[in-house]
């Protein structure tokens, strides 16, 4: 047992548990992280909180954000906008098929030097770009490194907004990417259709995988279009949902819908109650 607290490096980015020590920062606060690349400036947006998880295996905060800090921060944010311009600005003149999606910028410890830049991108394929990290670190005048990010990942770094209106999982608090099936969406009686079940990156939605463990063991829910008996006669089944053990079914008299528990028209729930009765 023992205390955490949350930070962010951007606003609304995604969120970073650490070990706040003898430390107390309050939300708003600016505190130090430790990175491969030594410590970062990071907004506190969770203050320190005890928690019942052990803190052991947790980073610990390096202290809290100094003036000198702060305006260190802000030239490595500097250097990041325009090293993404110049980014840009480059490939456009390159003719090459890429598309920039995020920028990381790294100063040598101690000065205010560029260090090395690492610039993340999308594209259709693999692309040659030695020419472009040539005339990148002659413009950038540091070590210049590209990498190819994949659709889903390139939605994480972008982050963005769901079809549920939330921030994106994979943005927020996914660290890996499980796969995700067509079956997935077909067990849970989705619809077929891309645009309903893709996500901001063009692939199956990551919250497809939640609820299917739910769907994958429910043997013993009657399947669409199956006639069930209810307390108002028999009905047709219109659509299942295990996460609250409930079917929607239609009537077949009136053709009135509603939702049932599953237990009122489980076969085998209604045999076993009429022979007690």
């Amino acid at each position: 047992m023992g205390m955490l607290c949350a930070v962010s490096f951007n606003r609304y980015g995604r969120l970073f548990y650490l070990d706040p020590g003898d430390l107390r920062p309050a939300v708003g606060d600016k505190v130090l992280v430790p990175t491969e690349d030594g410590t970062e400036v990071a907004e506190c947006v969770w203050a320190p909180q005890w928690v019942d998880e052990e803190t052991d295996g947790f980073p610990r905060v390096a202290g809290l954000a100094t003036d000198q800090d702060l305006h260190r921060d802000e030239v490595q944010r500097k250097r990041k906008a325009e090293a993404k311009v110049a980014a840009k600005r480059l490939i456009r003149d390159h003719g090459l098929p890429m598309k920039v999606v995020a920028v990381d910028h790294v100063l040598e410890p101690g000065t205010l030097n560029s260090a090395r830049a690492t610039i993340y991108f999308t594209a259709p394929h693999r692309v040659d770009f030695r020419s472009l990290v040539r005339d990148l670190g002659a413009t950038l005048h540091c070590r210049v490194e590209l990498r190819q990010l994949s659709a889903r990942d390139s939605a994480r770094v972008q982050g963005g907004i769901g079809s549920c209106g939330r921030d994106l999982c994979c943005a927020t608090f996914l660290t890996d990417f499980e796969p995700v099936t067509i079956r997935m969406a077909k067990d849970q009686d989705l619809p077929l259709n891309p645009l309903r079940i893709s996500g901001a990156c063009g692939r199956l939605m990551c919250c497809l995988k939640y609820e299917h463990p739910l769907y994958a063991d429910s043997a013993n829910y009657p399947t669409s279009g199956q006639r069930v008996e209810t307390d108002q006669g028999t009905a047709k089944v219109v659509s299942r949902h295990p996460p609250s053990e409930t079917v929607t079914v239609r009537q077949i008299s009136d053709g009135a819908v509603k939702r049932c528990a599953l237990s009122e028209v489980c076969g085998p729930r209604q045999a076993y109650e009429k022979r007690d009765a």
